[in-house]
Formats: C-alpha cells, sequence, structure tokens
C-alpha cells in the first residue's frame, strides 16, 4: 500500500472547550466537514459516517459491530471457513448509539436543538457558496481511490485550548505553565530519591527507576 505509518499514526491529544460559544463552534466544524473542503454541495450529501442524521432525527442509531474476538477463537472452524472472513454475519452484533446533547442545550427542547443545528448547517452551506467555487461531489467522493492525495496539506499545530474569548485562552495558558512547573520539580526530587514529592493531580511519576533504587538493587 501507498500510505506511510499507521492509519491512526498521530498520536492522540484532547484539548479543552472553556465555554459554551466554543463547544457550539466545535460541532459547526463537525458539521462543516465535506463542505467547507468543496468536497460536497450540502452537509447532509457527506457520504461517509456523520451525526446529523441524528442530530435532525431520532438520537439513537443502529449500527454492525464485527467482533473480531470472536472471529479469531473461531479461526480455523468450517463455519468461519464457509463464512465472509472478518465481515461474516457469524460475528457481527448490534449496537445501539445515542447523540446526546450538548450540555449548554440540555435545557432546550428537541425541535429547538433541531432548528439550532440547522441553522448552523445553512451558516455553514452559505459560506461554502460564497466561495463560488467547484464543488467535487458525493458521487466522485467515492470513486476516488484511498491513496488519493491533495495538492497541499493544511499543517498547524494542536491548539492549548478551544475558547471565544483571549482572556480564557491566556488563563489556560498560565494554568498549563503552572502545571507543568510544578510536575517538573516534582520530578526532579523524584529522581533523586525523595519519594514524598507530590505530582500535580492528572499527572504520574515518570517511568524510569530513581537512582537511590538502583543503589540498592
Amino acid at each position: 500500500m501507498d500510505w506511510s505509518g499507521g492509519f491512526w499514526e498521530r498520536r492522540y491529544s484532547a484539548e479543552p472547550v472553556l465555554d459554551d460559544t466554543a463547544l457550539v463552534g466545535r460541532l459547526r466544524y463537525v458539521l462543516a466537514h465535506g463542505v467547507k473542503e468543496g468536497l460536497v454541495e450540502r452537509s447532509a450529501e457527506w457520504p461517509g459516517l456523520a451525526c446529523l442524521v441524528q442530530l435532525l432525527g431520532p438520537a439513537r442509531r443502529r449500527f454492525q459491530w464485527f467482533n473480531w474476538t470472536k472471529r479469531w477463537s473461531k479461526r480455523g472452524s468450517e463455519d468461519m471457513a464457509a463464512g465472509e472472513g472478518r465481515y461474516a454475519e457469524e460475528i457481527a452484533e448490534p449496537v445501539e448509539l445515542e447523540v446526546a446533547p450538548l450540555p449548554c442545550w440540555e435545557g432546550l427542547g428537541e425541535e429547538e436543538r433541531q432548528r439550532v443545528v440547522r441553522g448552523l448547517v445553512e451558516a455553514v452551506e452559505a459560506e461554502a457558496r460564497a466561495q463560488d467555487r467547484p464543488v467535487l461531489g458525493a458521487r466522485a467522493v467515492r470513486a476516488q481511490h484511498p491513496h488519493t492525495r491533495p495538492e497541499r496539506l493544511k499543517r498547524s499545530p494542536r491548539p492549548l485550548g478551544h475558547a471565544s474569548t483571549r482572556h480564557a485562552l491566556k488563563e489556560l495558558r498560565e494554568q498549563y505553565r503552572a502545571f507543568v512547573a510544578a510536575f517538573r520539580e516534582a520530578a526532579a526530587r523524584w529522581r533523586r530519591g525523595d519519594f514524598s514529592a507530590r505530582f500535580p493531580l492528572l499527572s504520574f511519576p515518570p517511568s524510569v527507576v530513581p537512582g537511590r533504587v538502583i543503589r540498592i538493587l
């Protein structure tokens, strides 16, 4: 295959969303997928997996999940040999997913939430039309070879967090710097053999053997 690295090659990171306005903005970003890149004209036309159907209709949706643990436990059996391998019906199990409302929308009724989502989608599609550029279309998206690469790759550093004001981001940056400073101080004491060093909340001691333990061993 003409791929470099693993499919999920980039290391996972979770950036905090600091306020409700920024949270709605993250949902808008998700709904704009495919439209802002000029792949489809409307969000509902995106041929891949999307949450828009559940946001505008029943929140629950059923999928088929192929239990590969069950597949490997039966490998070599006659039943699996007659099946379709990794996508055999014998290992398929129904899974129901439910899209929960954003915390800031929990006080809204279902119709009101759907109205807000439609407003977000309409704004996304209006911005795309204003760019007046050709749209690839869902059929052409499906016809693309999986190794197709864009001519230009957009690369940007991950943000420290998402917020609707600069002041909130500044506070987050100061908190992060204080966290890093406290961790480094505790790690230095830990490496010197001071096991009473207290690490900041949600952090862990370095995965190294302290020098004093090495001398004991």
